[in-house]
């Protein structure tokens, strides 16, 4: 699983803290990518963030649904 974000993203701070946690009680691993300077990944994300992406698709954009997201991860174990 992969988080989206950008320094000063206040909703991406909210994810991030929903993800852990959720973390504290299903355990997964999470990438975390700061989109900030990357031409490519601004144009892909910035409009979307925060963005949670599972198994390389968009999953979550904007708010992290910690129920949705649970269920989520149980689908892939």
């Amino acid at each position: 699983m992969v988080l989206y974000h950008a320094e000063g993203c206040h909703l991406c701070e909210r994810a991030r803290a929903i993800l852990e946690h959720v973390r504290k009680e299903v355990d997964f691993e999470l990438d975390e990518v700061d989109i900030g300077g990357h031409a490519e990944l601004e144009s892909r994300y910035r409009q979307w963030l925060p963005v949670v992406e599972i198994e390389g698709e968009r999953e979550f954009v904007y708010y992290v649904d910690p129920d949705a997201f649970r269920r989520k991860v149980a689908a892939q174990s």
